[in-house]
């Protein structure tokens, strides 16, 4: 037996002994190769992702950050404990001792890290072992094909009706739909990934699991030996029954919240969730109105319009607010953490309020005016030719003499009246509501052109809602409800829960910020309207015409669209309900009530912070 290149170690045949020798040699020989190969085949191997993400909510991609943190290492790969390492490639990834970069030179510090730059292949030598490190990077791709910047912009609710028809093959570009691209070497590719939405106090809010990833092209620019697969098409929604499609799965998300893709079990990359990217304003982040919440009682010390007692009142209101909010999250605007709403339950307002005029405004003509408050007898007389407005001045005046303190407050003018009214709101010099009265039998007012009520809010039998003559004004009962408790500062709305109204029909009513109104940016709903709830959505309807400045309806002058939140008369919970805020809705909540408004009910809530 020969054996290919030993003809120069041995000449003529070799004996029997060596011949076992060689054998033994080769032997060695094979199983070098062979350990060799598996060492090869067995070799540590890392996955990092392109940390584009901001996990530190600093408006700063963590792996371009030059001090890494706190919730800014959560995509970091810890390396501890080595002691030494070899040439790194800066181009694919970074090395970190600690919170800073760390140019890899010398021995290794004790907590050392790799962050990921740029999707590829590189080997590390730690100590004395080569490992091999597969970068990939998780790209998210809107409903244009547009990438999505993971820091400083954010992903949107989806607002597009779903198609239900399961042959329907093409349907509107959905410019919120979302879609995740993952580039990398092939072998590291997962087949599969879960989507998680949690909330802004990070709790989950729904997932996706096992979303499967199919091949696709790669973006142009790069490399030829990187491989690339997607996810399917994914629209965030604010509400849970929206339907999945036979073209997109459908995730449940909170503006203010994250969206996160996980890979085999761990966090890929991120991206925050706000309004809409694309408006003719800018892109709409996020947005905070200020609410204050009144759930008011049947009587004094009887039960809340709802909940059964104060603190069911109190959660069934928050829960209401956070459903409302889930739906204007279309428009990027939120009503603030849950914990800190203002929400009070309270008595109806003893009858404090005197109106000057009581629903419609005219010229007096001469008499007097006469109540009971506290005990003390106030009388004010009346003189021809005078308004409303000016005979409430003259009450005022006369109850400060009194020791009371007084505000007149002015009502618009209603369409059958000359004039505009006023209410003198009574109240003790410590601010407490005092109770106003008739002094005996008489009447409170003999002037036989200009009457004087007073503001009793008895809900046992309703409240007495506006008609189209007063709507601007409203009801004295309703005045004499909202001016007890509002805060008079207009850039609040106080939402008002009433146990009924008066009649049949009504569940909600709103006052816009009209010019002169005495009541603005003002809603009431009663235990109805919560009662319909996902049917009608009747709170966040309300608080669309305060928010968007829309004193009617746009099916009331166009097409009905029963699927749109403004929508007049729409009752369906189904997902063809009214529940959709359009693009222009929100550019016009922006116009209206946005930072530029003349009454800002909107301000800007930032969800970055300045970095460290």
């Amino acid at each position: 037996m020969t054996v290919p290149g030993s003809a120069e170690l041995v000449n003529g045949p070799l004996p029997w002994s060596a011949h076992r020798v060689t054998r033994f040699a080769l032997a060695l020989i094979a199983l070098s190769w062979t350990l060799a190969a598996g060492a090869e085949s067995e070799r540590r191997t890392i996955v990092a992702y392109v940390d584009r993400d901001d996990d530190d909510d600093d408006g700063v991609a963590d792996g371009s950050a030059p001090r890494v943190s706190g919730a800014a290492k959560t995509d970091v790969v810890v390396l501890s404990p080595v002691a030494r390492v070899g040439r790194v490639d800066g181009r694919l990834v970074r090395l970190l001792a600690g919170d800073k970069p760390w140019s890899g030179s010398g021995r290794a510090p004790a907590e050392l890290g790799l962050q990921g730059l740029e999707p590829g292949s590189l080997q590390i030598e730690l100590d004395r072992e080569l490992v091999s490190v597969h970068v990939l990077e998780a790209m998210l791709i809107d409903g244009r094909g547009e990438r999505v910047d993971l820091a400083r912009s954010h992903a949107s609710l989806s607002r597009e009706l779903p198609r239900l028809d399961p042959n329907a093959t093409t349907r509107a570009t959905d410019a919120d739909a979302l879609r995740w691209v993952l580039s990398g070497p092939l072998e590291s590719l997962p087949d599969s990934v879960s989507l998680i939405a949690t909330r802004p106090d990070g709790s989950v809010l729904d997932r996706l699991d096992r979303l499967a990833l199919a091949p696709i092209g790669c973006p142009p620019g790069l490399g030829a030996d990187l491989a690339c697969r997607a996810t399917p098409t994914v629209r965030a929604v604010p509400d849970p029954i929206d339907p999945r499609t036979r073209s997109s799965e459908v995730l449940s998300a909170v503006v203010g919240g994250r969206i996160t893709l996980a890979a085999l079990g761990h966090k890929a990359q991120s991206v925050r969730v706000g309004g809409p990217r694309l408006t003719a304003v800018g892109p709409i982040e996020r947005l905070r109105a200020k609410l204050r919440v009144h759930v008011i009682r049947s009587s004094r010390g009887g039960m809340p319009a709802m909940g059964g007692d104060a603190a069911g009142a109190r959660e069934i209101a928050r829960l209401e607010v956070e459903r409302t909010a889930g739906l204007w999250g279309q428009c990027g605007i939120q009503f603030g953490p849950p914990n800190e709403l203002d929400i009070a339950v309270r008595d109806p307002p003893p009858s404090y309020l005197l109106a000057v005029g009581c629903q419609g405004g005219t010229p007096a003509s001469g008499g007097e005016i006469r109540f009971d408050v506290a005990g003390r007898r106030v009388r004010v007389a009346t003189r021809a030719g005078e308004t409303p407005i000016e005979v409430a001045g003259a009450l005022a005046r006369a109850l400060e003499r009194a020791g009371f303190a007084a505000t007149v407050s002015t009502n618009p003018r209603s369409q059958s009246s000359p004039l505009a009214t006023a209410d003198v709101l009574v109240q003790r010099l410590g601010g407490e509501l005092v109770e106003v009265g008739a002094d005996g039998i008489l009447p409170l007012s003999t002037d036989p052109s200009l009457p004087v009520c007073l503001g009793v809010v008895d809900l046992a039998d309703g409240l007495e809602h506006f008609s189209n003559t007063d709507a601007a004004a409203g009801t004295i009962e309703e005045r004499a409800l909202v001016k007890a408790y509002e805060d008079r500062d207009p850039t609040t709305i106080d939402v008002f829960v009433v146990p009924a109204f008066a009649g049949s029909g009504r569940i909600g009513e709103s006052f816009i910020d009209a010019p002169g109104a005495s009541i603005q940016n003002v809603v009431i709903v009663d235990r109805a309207a919560i009662r319909l709830g996902t049917r009608s959505f009747a709170l966040a309807h309300e608080l669309g015409h305060v928010i968007l400045d829309l004193p009617g309806h746009p099916d009331d002058y166009g097409v009905d669209s029963p699927n749109l939140l403004m929508d007049a008369d729409a009752t369906d919970a189904s997902i063809f309900g009214p529940r959709r805020l359009t693009v222009a809705d929100c550019e016009q909540a922006v116009r209206q009530s946005g930072s530029g408004a003349s009454t800002p009910l909107l301000r800007a809530w930032p969800m970055t912070h300045v970095g460290h």
